[in-house]
Protein backbone atom coordinates (compact mmCIF):
# COMPACT_ATOMS: atom_id res chain seq x y z
CA UNK A 1 0.00 0.00 0.00
CA UNK A 2 1.57 3.29 -1.16
CA UNK A 3 0.74 6.06 1.32
CA UNK A 4 0.18 9.50 -0.16
CA UNK A 5 0.23 13.08 1.06
CA UNK A 6 -1.63 15.57 -1.12
CA UNK A 7 -0.10 19.07 -1.09
CA UNK A 8 -2.68 21.47 -2.49
CA UNK A 9 -6.40 20.69 -2.12
CA UNK A 10 -7.63 22.75 -5.06
CA UNK A 11 -9.49 21.53 -8.16
CA UNK A 12 -6.94 19.09 -9.56
CA UNK A 13 -5.74 18.07 -6.11
CA UNK A 14 -9.22 16.87 -5.20
CA UNK A 15 -9.36 14.81 -8.41
CA UNK A 16 -6.22 12.98 -7.29
CA UNK A 17 -7.51 12.62 -3.73
CA UNK A 18 -10.72 11.02 -4.98
CA UNK A 19 -8.87 8.59 -7.23
CA UNK A 20 -6.31 7.58 -4.60
CA UNK A 21 -8.90 7.07 -1.89
CA UNK A 22 -11.78 5.57 -3.86
CA UNK A 23 -10.73 4.24 -7.25
CA UNK A 24 -7.17 2.91 -7.07
CA UNK A 25 -5.99 -0.27 -5.37
CA UNK A 26 -2.74 -0.32 -3.42
CA UNK A 27 -2.99 3.39 -2.57
CA UNK A 28 -4.05 5.29 0.51
CA UNK A 29 -4.39 9.00 1.20
CA UNK A 30 -2.94 9.45 4.69
CA UNK A 31 -2.10 13.17 4.86
CA UNK A 32 -3.24 16.52 3.47
CA UNK A 33 -1.45 19.85 3.26
CA UNK A 34 -2.85 23.27 2.37
CA UNK A 35 -2.15 26.81 3.57
CA UNK A 36 -5.90 27.54 3.50
CA UNK A 37 -7.36 26.15 6.76
CA UNK A 38 -10.91 26.02 5.42
CA UNK A 39 -9.94 24.09 2.31
CA UNK A 40 -7.86 21.75 4.47
CA UNK A 41 -10.68 21.05 6.92
CA UNK A 42 -13.18 20.49 4.11
CA UNK A 43 -10.91 17.99 2.34
CA UNK A 44 -10.10 16.24 5.63
CA UNK A 45 -13.81 15.69 6.29
CA UNK A 46 -14.47 14.46 2.75
CA UNK A 47 -11.63 11.94 2.71
CA UNK A 48 -11.49 11.08 6.43
CA UNK A 49 -7.85 12.06 6.76
CA UNK A 50 -6.54 13.18 10.17
CA UNK A 51 -2.89 13.98 9.39
CA UNK A 52 -3.21 17.64 8.42
CA UNK A 53 -0.50 20.20 7.67
CA UNK A 54 -0.41 23.87 6.78
CA UNK A 55 3.37 23.76 6.13
CA UNK A 56 4.65 21.49 3.36
CA UNK A 57 8.04 21.16 5.10
CA UNK A 58 6.32 19.26 7.91
CA UNK A 59 4.09 17.30 5.54
CA UNK A 60 6.94 15.82 3.48
CA UNK A 61 8.82 14.84 6.64
CA UNK A 62 5.92 12.70 7.88
CA UNK A 63 7.30 9.14 8.28
CA UNK A 64 3.85 7.74 7.43
CA UNK A 65 4.08 9.23 3.92
CA UNK A 66 5.70 7.35 1.02
CA UNK A 67 4.74 9.64 -1.89
CA UNK A 68 3.67 13.25 -2.39
CA UNK A 69 1.22 14.63 -4.93
CA UNK A 70 2.10 18.28 -5.61
CA UNK A 71 -0.96 20.19 -6.86
CA UNK A 72 -0.14 23.75 -5.80
CA UNK A 73 0.34 26.87 -7.93
CA UNK A 74 3.40 26.47 -10.14
CA UNK A 75 5.62 28.97 -8.32
CA UNK A 76 5.77 26.53 -5.37
CA UNK A 77 6.57 23.39 -7.38
CA UNK A 78 10.36 23.50 -7.21
CA UNK A 79 10.50 24.07 -3.46
CA UNK A 80 8.04 21.32 -2.60
CA UNK A 81 9.32 18.74 -5.11
CA UNK A 82 12.96 19.22 -4.11
CA UNK A 83 12.15 19.03 -0.39
CA UNK A 84 10.02 15.91 -0.88
CA UNK A 85 12.81 14.22 -2.85
CA UNK A 86 15.35 15.16 -0.17
CA UNK A 87 13.11 13.40 2.37
CA UNK A 88 13.02 10.26 0.23
CA UNK A 89 9.42 10.68 -0.94
CA UNK A 90 8.31 9.74 -4.44
CA UNK A 91 6.86 12.73 -6.30
CA UNK A 92 3.83 13.01 -8.56
CA UNK A 93 4.10 16.59 -9.82
CA UNK A 94 1.21 18.33 -11.55
CA UNK A 95 1.85 20.33 -14.69
CA UNK A 96 3.38 22.76 -15.42
CA UNK A 97 6.53 21.28 -13.91
CA UNK A 98 7.99 24.63 -12.78
CA UNK A 99 8.42 28.26 -13.79
CA UNK A 100 11.69 27.95 -15.70
CA UNK A 101 14.02 25.43 -17.27
CA UNK A 102 16.49 26.09 -14.45
CA UNK A 103 13.85 25.18 -11.86
CA UNK A 104 13.03 22.00 -13.78
CA UNK A 105 16.72 21.10 -13.78
CA UNK A 106 16.84 21.66 -10.01
CA UNK A 107 13.94 19.24 -9.55
CA UNK A 108 15.47 16.61 -11.83
CA UNK A 109 18.80 16.92 -10.03
CA UNK A 110 17.09 16.45 -6.65
CA UNK A 111 15.24 13.38 -7.93
CA UNK A 112 18.46 11.90 -9.32
CA UNK A 113 20.30 12.44 -6.03
CA UNK A 114 17.57 10.80 -3.95
CA UNK A 115 16.75 7.95 -6.31
CA UNK A 116 12.99 8.38 -5.90
CA UNK A 117 10.39 8.27 -8.67
CA UNK A 118 9.14 11.43 -10.40
CA UNK A 119 6.15 11.59 -12.75
CA UNK A 120 4.64 14.70 -14.36
CA UNK A 121 0.85 15.01 -14.55
CA UNK A 122 0.30 14.97 -18.32
CA UNK A 123 -2.87 12.88 -18.21
CA UNK A 124 -3.53 13.10 -21.98
CA UNK A 125 -0.84 10.46 -22.46
CA UNK A 126 -3.17 8.05 -20.65
CA UNK A 127 -6.33 8.94 -22.55
CA UNK A 128 -7.66 6.22 -24.86
CA UNK A 129 -7.98 8.46 -27.93
CA UNK A 130 -4.54 10.02 -27.53
CA UNK A 131 -2.96 6.59 -26.98
CA UNK A 132 -4.59 5.23 -30.12
CA UNK A 133 -3.39 8.22 -32.13
CA UNK A 134 0.16 7.74 -30.83
CA UNK A 135 0.07 4.07 -31.77
CA UNK A 136 -1.05 4.87 -35.33
CA UNK A 137 1.63 7.54 -35.74
CA UNK A 138 4.36 5.28 -34.35
CA UNK A 139 3.38 2.46 -36.71
CA UNK A 140 4.27 4.58 -39.74
CA UNK A 141 0.95 3.70 -41.38
CA UNK A 142 0.26 7.34 -42.26
CA UNK A 143 3.82 8.37 -42.98
CA UNK A 144 5.54 11.27 -41.28
CA UNK A 145 3.75 14.13 -39.54
CA UNK A 146 3.54 17.30 -41.62
CA UNK A 147 1.44 19.65 -39.48
CA UNK A 148 -0.06 19.25 -36.02
CA UNK A 149 -2.66 21.62 -34.54
CA UNK A 150 -3.71 21.59 -30.90
CA UNK A 151 -6.50 23.56 -29.26
CA UNK A 152 -6.81 24.01 -25.50
CA UNK A 153 -9.54 26.25 -24.08
CA UNK A 154 -10.85 26.52 -20.55
CA UNK A 155 -14.45 27.50 -19.80
CA UNK A 156 -14.05 29.61 -16.65
CA UNK A 157 -12.12 32.62 -15.44
CA UNK A 158 -8.49 31.82 -14.60
CA UNK A 159 -7.57 32.01 -10.88
CA UNK A 160 -6.27 35.40 -9.79
CA UNK A 161 -2.68 34.23 -9.21
CA UNK A 162 -2.30 33.52 -12.95
CA UNK A 163 -2.73 37.21 -13.84
CA UNK A 164 0.92 37.86 -12.94
CA UNK A 165 2.69 36.20 -15.86
CA UNK A 166 6.04 36.56 -14.07
CA UNK A 167 4.93 34.10 -11.38
CA UNK A 168 2.62 31.89 -13.46
CA UNK A 169 3.83 31.93 -17.10
CA UNK A 170 0.23 32.75 -18.02
CA UNK A 171 -2.41 30.56 -19.61
CA UNK A 172 0.11 29.02 -22.01
CA UNK A 173 1.52 27.29 -18.93
CA UNK A 174 -1.59 26.74 -16.84
CA UNK A 175 -4.01 25.77 -19.64
CA UNK A 176 -1.82 24.80 -22.60
CA UNK A 177 1.03 22.84 -20.97
CA UNK A 178 -0.88 19.73 -22.03
CA UNK A 179 -0.85 20.94 -25.64
CA UNK A 180 2.89 21.62 -25.62
CA UNK A 181 3.56 18.15 -24.22
CA UNK A 182 1.13 16.23 -26.42
CA UNK A 183 2.27 17.76 -29.73
CA UNK A 184 5.90 16.93 -28.91
CA UNK A 185 4.91 13.41 -27.86
CA UNK A 186 2.73 12.76 -30.91
CA UNK A 187 5.22 14.17 -33.43
CA UNK A 188 8.14 12.43 -31.73
CA UNK A 189 10.43 15.45 -32.06
CA UNK A 190 11.43 18.43 -29.94
CA UNK A 191 10.22 21.98 -30.54
CA UNK A 192 13.14 24.09 -31.75
CA UNK A 193 11.51 27.43 -32.61
CA UNK A 194 8.32 29.25 -31.65
CA UNK A 195 6.53 32.43 -32.62
CA UNK A 196 3.60 33.58 -30.50
CA UNK A 197 0.96 36.31 -30.49
CA UNK A 198 -1.30 37.01 -27.51
CA UNK A 199 -3.92 39.47 -26.32
CA UNK A 200 -6.20 40.18 -23.37
CA UNK A 201 -9.61 40.24 -25.04
CA UNK A 202 -11.90 38.94 -22.30
CA UNK A 203 -10.37 39.65 -18.87
CA UNK A 204 -10.39 43.40 -19.41
CA UNK A 205 -10.79 44.07 -15.68
CA UNK A 206 -7.08 43.21 -15.09
CA UNK A 207 -5.57 45.21 -17.95
CA UNK A 208 -4.52 48.07 -15.70
CA UNK A 209 -3.15 46.00 -12.81
CA UNK A 210 -1.55 43.30 -15.02
CA UNK A 211 -0.79 44.75 -18.46
CA UNK A 212 1.20 41.66 -19.52
CA UNK A 213 -1.64 39.22 -18.90
CA UNK A 214 -3.25 37.58 -21.93
CA UNK A 215 -6.29 35.34 -22.22
CA UNK A 216 -5.93 34.42 -25.91
CA UNK A 217 -2.77 33.10 -27.54
CA UNK A 218 -1.67 31.47 -30.79
CA UNK A 219 1.74 29.79 -31.05
CA UNK A 220 3.46 28.59 -34.22
CA UNK A 221 5.96 25.75 -33.79
CA UNK A 222 8.82 24.22 -35.75
CA UNK A 223 10.05 20.80 -34.67
CA UNK A 224 13.52 19.32 -34.94
CA UNK A 225 12.37 17.11 -37.85
CA UNK A 226 11.00 20.20 -39.67
CA UNK A 227 7.36 19.33 -38.94
CA UNK A 228 5.19 22.37 -38.22
CA UNK A 229 2.53 23.00 -35.61
CA UNK A 230 0.20 25.44 -33.93
CA UNK A 231 -1.25 25.72 -30.44
CA UNK A 232 -4.12 28.04 -29.62
CA UNK A 233 -5.38 28.74 -26.14
CA UNK A 234 -8.22 30.72 -24.63
CA UNK A 235 -9.34 31.11 -21.03
CA UNK A 236 -12.17 31.80 -20.47
CA UNK A 237 -13.84 30.29 -23.52
CA UNK A 238 -17.22 30.21 -21.68
CA UNK A 239 -18.90 27.76 -24.08
CA UNK A 240 -17.18 24.73 -22.51
CA UNK A 241 -13.93 22.81 -22.17
CA UNK A 242 -12.34 22.32 -25.58
CA UNK A 243 -9.37 19.99 -26.16
CA UNK A 244 -8.80 18.89 -29.77
CA UNK A 245 -5.82 17.86 -31.88
CA UNK A 246 -5.50 17.49 -35.66
CA UNK A 247 -2.50 15.68 -37.14
CA UNK A 248 -1.87 15.95 -40.88
CA UNK A 249 0.41 13.21 -42.21
CA UNK A 250 1.80 12.21 -45.60
CA UNK A 251 -0.86 9.53 -46.12
CA UNK A 252 -3.82 10.78 -44.14
CA UNK A 253 -4.88 12.63 -41.00
CA UNK A 254 -5.91 11.99 -37.41
CA UNK A 255 -8.51 13.98 -35.49
CA UNK A 256 -8.58 13.70 -31.69
CA UNK A 257 -11.41 15.04 -29.57
CA UNK A 258 -14.61 16.93 -30.18
CA UNK A 259 -16.31 19.98 -28.76
CA UNK A 260 -19.43 17.86 -28.27
CA UNK A 261 -19.99 15.87 -25.11
CA UNK A 262 -20.55 12.14 -25.35
CA UNK A 263 -24.26 11.54 -25.86
CA UNK A 264 -26.94 12.52 -28.33
CA UNK A 265 -27.77 15.44 -30.60
CA UNK A 266 -31.27 16.41 -31.67
CA UNK A 267 -32.48 18.27 -34.70
CA UNK A 268 -35.60 20.43 -34.66
CA UNK A 269 -37.96 21.02 -37.58
CA UNK A 270 -36.33 24.33 -38.43
CA UNK A 271 -32.99 22.57 -38.96
CA UNK A 272 -31.46 23.56 -35.63
CA UNK A 273 -29.01 21.02 -34.21
CA UNK A 274 -28.95 20.90 -30.41
CA UNK A 275 -26.21 19.15 -28.50
CA UNK A 276 -24.11 19.64 -25.38
CA UNK A 277 -20.53 20.81 -25.09
CA UNK A 278 -17.99 19.29 -22.72
CA UNK A 279 -18.13 21.31 -19.52
CA UNK A 280 -14.98 20.18 -17.70
CA UNK A 281 -11.60 18.50 -18.07
CA UNK A 282 -12.54 16.46 -15.00
CA UNK A 283 -15.17 14.57 -16.97
CA UNK A 284 -13.39 14.37 -20.31
CA UNK A 285 -10.19 12.91 -18.86
CA UNK A 286 -11.72 11.12 -15.86
CA UNK A 287 -10.23 7.71 -16.70
CA UNK A 288 -6.93 9.21 -17.85
CA UNK A 289 -6.41 10.71 -14.38
CA UNK A 290 -6.90 7.27 -12.87
CA UNK A 291 -4.58 5.72 -15.44
CA UNK A 292 -1.72 8.11 -14.81
CA UNK A 293 -1.83 7.55 -11.04
CA UNK A 294 -1.99 3.77 -11.45
CA UNK A 295 1.05 4.02 -13.72
CA UNK A 296 2.92 6.09 -11.12
CA UNK A 297 2.19 3.55 -8.38
CA UNK A 298 3.31 0.67 -10.59
CA UNK A 299 6.56 2.47 -11.40
CA UNK A 300 7.24 3.04 -7.70
CA UNK A 301 6.52 -0.59 -6.84
CA UNK A 302 8.58 -2.02 -9.70
CA UNK A 303 11.27 0.68 -9.58
CA UNK A 304 10.82 1.48 -13.26
CA UNK A 305 10.90 4.85 -15.05
CA UNK A 306 7.50 6.48 -15.71
CA UNK A 307 6.54 7.15 -19.32
CA UNK A 308 6.20 10.85 -18.44
CA UNK A 309 9.52 11.99 -17.00
CA UNK A 310 11.11 15.13 -15.65
CA UNK A 311 12.66 15.66 -19.07
CA UNK A 312 9.17 15.74 -20.60
CA UNK A 313 8.12 18.30 -18.02
CA UNK A 314 11.23 20.38 -18.74
CA UNK A 315 10.63 20.34 -22.50
CA UNK A 316 7.08 21.65 -22.08
CA UNK A 317 8.25 24.43 -19.78
CA UNK A 318 11.04 25.29 -22.20
CA UNK A 319 8.52 25.77 -25.01
CA UNK A 320 6.16 27.83 -22.83
CA UNK A 321 8.99 30.12 -21.71
CA UNK A 322 10.05 30.56 -25.33
CA UNK A 323 6.48 31.41 -26.35
CA UNK A 324 6.22 34.03 -23.60
CA UNK A 325 9.58 35.46 -24.70
CA UNK A 326 8.21 35.66 -28.24
CA UNK A 327 5.09 37.47 -27.03
CA UNK A 328 7.23 39.97 -25.12
CA UNK A 329 9.77 40.45 -27.90
CA UNK A 330 7.49 40.31 -30.90
CA UNK A 331 9.50 37.80 -32.92
CA UNK A 332 10.44 34.11 -33.22
CA UNK A 333 12.49 32.52 -30.45
CA UNK A 334 14.87 29.58 -30.78
CA UNK A 335 14.59 27.31 -27.76
CA UNK A 336 18.30 26.97 -27.13
CA UNK A 337 18.20 30.65 -26.18
CA UNK A 338 15.89 30.11 -23.19
CA UNK A 339 17.57 27.21 -21.44
CA UNK A 340 18.88 29.50 -18.69
CA UNK A 341 17.76 33.00 -17.62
Amino acid sequence: MLRFCLVGTGRVGIVHATNINRRIKDAQLVALCDADPRALEHAAADYEVDRLYSDYHEAVRDPQVDAVVVATPVFLHREIACEAAAQGKHVFLEKPMALSVAECEDINDAIARSGVTLQIGFMRRFDEAFLEAKEILSSGELGRVLIIKSTGRGPGLPPAWIYDVATSNGILAEVNSHDFDSVRWLVGADVVRVYAEAANLKCTHVRESHPDFYDNAVVTLRFSDDSLGTIDGTCPAHYGYDARVEVLCEKGAIFIGSVQDRGISRVTCDGTVITRTIDSWRGLFKEAYVGEMEHFITCVEKQTTPCVTGLDGLKAVEAVVAANASIAGGGPVTLEGVRRP
